[in-house]
């Protein structure tokens, strides 16, 4: 047996610098591609232009749903709604406003199988939710319904969290939520109407209770709109015995800025 046929041989993996010499090589040989129409960006993701037409939530917050402020007001402050009417999650953040500019990727993301993009939105999240990742003991996705997840073929919301959770070195509970029943999409409800549609359909598996009991869990989706999905989650988590749920999306929908989510 030659030295080149070794068991050392078989374990070799590539280092940081080989990987980014061969990404960069691809990049020459495939030029990455804007995922708005504007001209090719420096890497993969969105150009130059469709970056700075993003609304960023960088600046102060409701520290319960995220809410931008418009000035700071102190830490640990809570807008009117979250104080009167509290939730069963303790804090959500978002990494952007959802608009006609961060729709695009996110919704590529969710309906034209674009994965590779799921680590690009952890890190937004990573920035924007970087104070609940470092209080969180695990990152745990909203799920799909076995029935849809056959269809689309993979949960977005699993994807970013499992990049999320190997980025900032989180246990990972992919499974620790199911959607016992189908849901209609909640698109085009209201508020109560998302709420009711999303009533006691997510629970956790009796074999998964210990991976949450006692522990923070931060939960991951793609779109904050009303908050309902996220409530009836937060429950099913602190059913089952979680200290705290926390929630980070990519992004919020504008109106939901505005009032109650």
């Amino acid at each position: 047996m030659s030295a080149q046929d070794g068991p050392s041989s078989a374990l070799w993996k590539p280092g940081p610098r080989l990987i980014s010499a061969g990404r960069g090589l691809l990049d020459l040989v495939f030029p990455p591609q804007a995922l708005n129409d504007g001209p090719r960006p420096a890497s993969v993701g969105l150009s130059a232009e469709a970056w700075s037409r993003i609304t960023f939530l960088d600046g102060p917050v409701c520290d319960g749903c995220g809410t931008p402020f418009e000035y700071a007001l102190g830490p640990g402050v809570r807008c009117v709604a979250c104080e009167a009417k509290p939730r069963a999650f303790s804090r959500a953040r978002a990494a952007c406003i959802y608009d006609e500019t961060s729709r695009d990727p996110i919704l590529q993301l969710k309906h034209a199988d674009r994965q590779d993009l799921a680590p690009l939105f952890a890190r937004w999240i990573s920035r924007s939710a970087d104070r609940l990742i470092e209080e969180a003991d695990a990152i745990a996705p909203v799920p799909l319904h076995p029935g849809r997840l056959f269809a689309r073929r993979f949960n977005q919301a699993a994807e970013i969290a499992r990049a999320l959770a190997r980025l900032r070195g989180r246990a990972y509970l992919p499974d620790a939520l199911v959607r016992r029943r189908a849901t209609d999409s909640q698109g085009g409800k209201s508020g109560s109407g998302r709420r009711r549609n999303v009533a006691g359909a997510f629970a956790v598996p009796e074999g998964r209770a210990r991976q949450v009991a006692g522990r923070n869990i931060l939960l991951i989706d793609d779109v904050l709109t009303t908050g309902a999905t996220a409530e009836g989650c937060a429950r099913a988590l602190r059913a089952a015995g979680a200290a705290r749920v926390d929630v980070a999306v990519i992004a919020r929908v504008k109106e939901a800025a505005r009032g109650a989510i």
